[in-house]
């Protein structure tokens, strides 16, 4: 079998060198064993870096037979660097890795075994947290939790370290969501699948491309790519004012009617006050509803642009 091997890069030169010895060896190794063919290679995908990874690309490429690159036009986001390799890179089964070594890159032969077996998809799933701090273990593991209450079908500990076979990537060509979301796109495939499980390791050098601030973008396109729950829950807490202001509105007009403790111009005030506050939240959610179905259908630009293949 052909097997391609998709590395997406942003400003990834201090590694590259290593990762890519590293792929290779394991690739010669698999090739000598009769696992995958002399066609399998490593595809490369520039990101748009503004170091030196491309030309590290070049060097290695023109190194190495079996490595390649996949220059974009620009820093289109790592999802979307993903994405390109994935559709750009021929192979009977395609594998994403990160670059920054933190992927047990050894599992890749049991994956690999997993689909001679008959599984088209293969996700690589961490088994424990432990090198994690404790935000990042807790905020995790509740993100998890989330998804699951959303509805939203994803693996647990997995992020994009997967096999997919021809078939599967064909089939999820036919995704076009602009703002990607892999993680809960690949199981709605709904082939076969399975997983290997692995112990992360630390980053062997450079700096992480998923501060704070884009795993929390990463985590709310995670929710609103694939549930129109938050929207309807609005249109729940909207319902639950309106009723309330209705009877906050019967309260007030009782105390107005039936007792002495009225202040002058309060009733005036409260009831239009509740009820139209509760009117409105109840049709902004109404309106919300609406505004996620065409949200869903009227994704449609270009997810990157290639500069440059070798």
């Amino acid at each position: 079998m052909q097997v391609g091997i998709v590395v997406p890069c942003y400003n990834e030169q201090e590694v590259l060198p290593e990762t890519t010895g590293r792929l290779l060896q394991l690739l010669n190794r698999l090739k000598s064993l009769g696992k995958v063919s002399a066609e399998s290679g490593i595809w490369l995908v520039d990101d748009g870096s503004t170091d030196q990874t491309w030309p590290t690309i070049e060097r290695l490429a023109a190194e190495h037979e079996a490595v390649h690159g996949i220059k974009l036009s620009r820093n289109r986001g790592h999802q979307n660097a993903l994405i390109a390799g994935l559709q750009n890179t021929p192979g009977d089964a395609v594998i994403s890795v990160d670059a920054d070594l933190q992927d047990d890159i050894s599992v890749i032969e049991t994956m690999i075994d997993r689909f001679q077996e008959g599984h088209e998809i293969v996700y690589g799933v961490r088994n424990d947290r432990g090198s994690d701090s404790l935000f990042k273990r807790f905020s995790a593991e509740g993100y998890y939790r989330l998804l699951r209450m959303m509805g939203v079908e994803a693996v647990t500990n997995h992020a994009d370290y997967r096999l997919l076979s021809r078939r599967a990537l064909e089939c999820l060509r036919e995704y076009r969501e602009v703002n990607l979301f892999l993680r809960g796109i690949v199981p709605l495939l709904g082939f076969r699948s399975t997983k290997v499980t692995y112990a992360r390791n630390t980053r062997f050098a450079g700096e992480s491309k998923y501060p704070l601030r884009k795993m929390i973008r990463l985590a709310i396109d995670g929710i609103t790519s694939f549930s129109a729950l938050p929207l309807r829950l609005i249109t729940l807490t909207g319902l639950f004012v309106f009723v309330a202001s209705i009877l906050i509105v019967l309260w007030a007009l009782w105390i107005r009617l039936y007792t002495d403790m009225a202040i002058p111009g309060w009733a005036s005030t409260v009831i239009p006050f509740y009820f139209l506050g509760g009117v409105q939240l109840f049709c902004t959610g109404v309106i919300g509803e609406y505004m996620a179905k065409i949200y869903i259908e009227i994704k449609a630009r270009p997810r990157y642009h290639i500069e440059k293949e070798i």
